[in-house]
This record gives C-alpha cells, structure tokens and sequence, in this order.
C-alpha cells in the first residue's frame, strides 16, 4: 500500500492525519482528508505544474507568484462581477431586496442594539482586521512556519484589491444617512469591505487551524465559528445602514471565490512538497 493512501494497519487515524511535511511544521492533512491528493484532471494537471514551478523557483517563490496570478484572477472576477452587478441592479432583480430590508433593519433598532453592532462592526473595519490577522502572523510565524504568513498576508492584500476595484468600478452610493447610524460613511458602498474581509480573513485562519487540527468535532465548531462570523460581519453593515444587503451578498460571494482560490493554492504547494510528479494518482485509489 501506498503510504498516502491511509493509515497502515495497526496505525491510529490520529497519527496518520498528523503527517507533517519533512522539516516544514507544515501538516498535509484537514479533517482526516489528505490535501495533496487530486481526483480530478485539471487538480492533476495544476499539481504536476506547481511541481514544475517550485522545481525552478524553489517552493516558496512558486507558492507566491502563483497566489500573485491568483489575485489578478480575482480582481478580474471582481471587474467581472462588478459589470453583472450593475446589470442586475439596475434591472432591480436581487436589489428589489435592498429597501425592504433596510426598512426591517431601522424597525429593529435601539440605542443599546446600535452601540452593540456598531462596536461590533469595527471588528471588520480597517483597524480591527489588520489587527486580527497581524495577531495570528505572529502566533504563527512563532511556530517557525512563514508559509501561513504568506497565505494571511496574500489573502488580505487580494481582499483589498478586490474592494478598491469593486468600489472604482461602480461608485454605488450608500442608503441615505437619514437611514443610517453614525458614524457616516461617505465612500462607495459596493462592495461591503467589511463583509468581503470578514470572509476572507475569517475563512483563511479557519483553514489554517483545520491544518493543526486533528479532532472532527473541534474542525466543525472552526468552521461554524467562521461562518457566523463572516454572516454576521455583513448583517451589521445592512442593520446600521452602511450598505445596501445586494452589497454585502456580491461581498460575500467574492470572498468566498478569492478563498477558495488561495486555499487550493496552498493544496497544490503542499503536494509539490510532500509527492513527485509521479505519486499523483490518475484515478482516485480504491
């Protein structure tokens, strides 16, 4: 059998799953699945091709330009979704939910309730995030691993872009002030940059503790605590009036596709490390 493929008999799933990249502090494996293993052609393909890279560059300079690609994909996305969103918009096909909403909001508030979601809401602001990420950098580079700092540090920098692109494009002004609580905002407000980094910064130190990570139920509270916080980043900007909800739904969807895409980045740099080109199977293993 071949060693990737699973625990030996006699091993426990626990030492298995805590199979560690030779010298790197760096673990292949979340929640029980092995990431250095692709099913699909194209998983196959990208894998033989970061191997190629790192080969010449070396594994790092490899992980970095291929995130620095990555980022241009994702602010052509973000230029692509910014043309969908005006067509939509302008249609009033998911903005027709804008005002109603908006409306629910202002029904529900009270002072106490605005003082609560409002320091709430600077957590995803540009001083609570840096400070969430910078926080988690240093817990990391700690444990003398730069590659999650490269992930924290590239995943942060895409979301900015995406935002600045996004407002640039559009310029989408916000629900009127009357409507909203202070303090004001007055820049463009599609997308919601707090929901679109909640999603990212949230997501990607979600993944990265997955990665040290070996209990299933510990992985789905990580994941859960994600989530919830990413969901109720962007309802605060919809429930003190910051941003229309159409804002923070292509925010949202955004984030997720830029997470996605820095995480199978980091897969496919995992697999150039840890297999030859060869140990990538063409069919999944039985």
């Amino acid at each position: 059998m071949n060693h990737n493929d699973g625990p030996r008999p006699g091993e426990t799933p626990r030492a298995f799953a805590g199979s560690h990249l030779p010298g790197s502090g760096e673990d292949r494996f979340a929640a029980g699945r092995d990431l250095t293993r692709w099913t699909t052609p194209f998983g196959r393909f990208a894998a033989r091709l970061m191997h190629r890279l790192s080969t010449v560059l070396g594994h790092h300079a490899a992980l970095v330009l291929t995130l620095f690609v990555g980022a241009v994909l994702a602010l052509l996305l973000t230029i692509a979704s910014a043309e969908i969103y005006e067509a939509v918009t302008e249609g009033d096909g998911v903005a027709s939910l804008d005002h109603p909403l908006l409306d629910a909001a202002i029904s529900l508030r009270s002072p106490t309730l605005d003082t609560l979601v409002t320091a709430y809401t600077n957590i995803g602001g540009p001083v609570g995030m840096p400070i969430l990420a910078l926080s988690v950098m240093v817990f990391l580079a700690v444990r003398r691993s730069w590659t999650p700092v490269i992930l924290m540090v590239s995943a942060a920098a895409g979301s900015l872009l995406m935002t600045i692109a996004g407002k640039q494009f559009i310029g989408r002004s916000r629900p009127p002030l009357q409507d909203a609580v202070p303090p004001y905002e007055y820049s463009a407000s599609f997308p919601s940059g707090h929901s679109l980094n909640a999603m990212v910064i949230a997501g990607i130190v979600a993944y990265l503790l997955l990665l040290r990570q070996h209990s299933r139920k510990a992985g789905i509270i990580t994941i859960l605590c994600a989530a919830v916080f990413a969901f109720t980043m962007g309802a605060s900007r919809v429930f003190l009036g910051h941003h229309w909800f159409t804002d923070v739904l292509v925010a949202w969807t955004l984030g997720a596709a830029w997470l996605a895409l820095v995480i199978t980045i980091h897969r496919l740099y995992l697999t150039a490390r840890h297999r030859r080109p060869a140990e990538t199977p063409d069919v999944p293993s039985t």
